[in-house]
């Protein structure tokens, strides 16, 4: 009797084919076991090139991070684990040193909470910058916004810190920013400094929020597509809390009420 387990040579590398491009096509959430973030196709442009985690996707249990003790209490589970914000931020940062070539940049970090993404984003850069044949010249400058108050957005954009934004003028600006909400903030940042005419205005943001209030904007580059839910850690606070955390994660209720600000 013939042996049926036995394949061909040529069905064999068949079945090796098949198997490649189902692991390259799909990125596996290890946590539910399911294939929640198919990853960005190569002719994708910048702008739609990013990791879209799903309303449905359950993150990642606490206790399977390291996570400070003060917090426990106060957090629902782990959105994006910080390794994995490391690896797409270094994909960002190839993504600009690739668009501007060796044109000079401004990176314009807005703060608080963007302070992180806009560090480790720049040494990625310098890194690149140091192992190819052509590189980006590098400023940096920094401003300062408000427009939270708990979790909400004010809708109210208030520059209360940085220098002139009048030294932008005539330069390649790149704004970088911890998250897009509705867009509100942004749009309004973006009429400040189209007013002082620089060459060329680009936005990174390491998150962009999914949410019925979004007035349509997306940022140049996105490090991650995320659900309508409020998100601490990696330097994104609630009322100055949370940004001594290291990975990003979904503030509970009890941590809401906890810190809220005090009337």
């Amino acid at each position: 009797m013939a042996n049926t387990h036995l394949r061909s040579p040529s069905q064999q590398r068949k079945k090796k084919i098949d198997i490649y491009t189902f692991l390259v096509k799909y990125e596996p959430n290890l946590h539910s076991g399911s294939f929640l973030l198919p990853l960005a196709s190569p002719e994708s442009s910048t702008k739609g090139n990013f990791i879209k985690v799903e309303d449905n996707n359950p993150g990642y249990k606490l206790d399977n991070f390291c996570i400070p003790k003060h917090y426990e209490e106060d957090l629902k589970r782990v959105l994006v684990p910080a390794g994995l914000v490391a690896d797409r931020v270094e994909r960002v940062a190839l993504d600009i040193v690739q668009d501007f070539q060796e044109e000079p940049i401004v990176a314009l970090c807005v703060l608080k909470g963007g302070y992180k993404f806009f560090t480790d984003l720049l040494d990625r850069i310098k890194q690149l910058n140091s192992h190819r044949n052509k590189s980006v010249p590098l400023a940096v400058d920094f401003i300062r916004l408000k427009s939270y108050v708990d979790d909400k957005s004010s809708g109210q954009i208030e520059v209360i810190g940085g220098d002139s934004l009048e030294n932008l003028k005539g330069k390649n600006v790149l704004v970088v920013e911890d998250i897009i909400d509705t867009g509100n903030t942004m749009m309004k940042l973006l009429s400040l400094l189209k007013a002082v005419e620089p060459k060329t205005i680009k936005v990174a943001s390491l998150l962009v929020k999914r949410t019925p209030k979004s007035v349509g904007y997306r940022p140049d580059y996105t490090g991650f597509e995320i659900p309508d839910i409020f998100i601490v850690g990696y330097a994104l606070d609630y009322n100055e809390y949370f940004r001594d955390l290291n990975h990003i994660c979904e503030i509970n209720e009890a941590g809401k009420v906890k810190y809220a600000t005090k009337s």
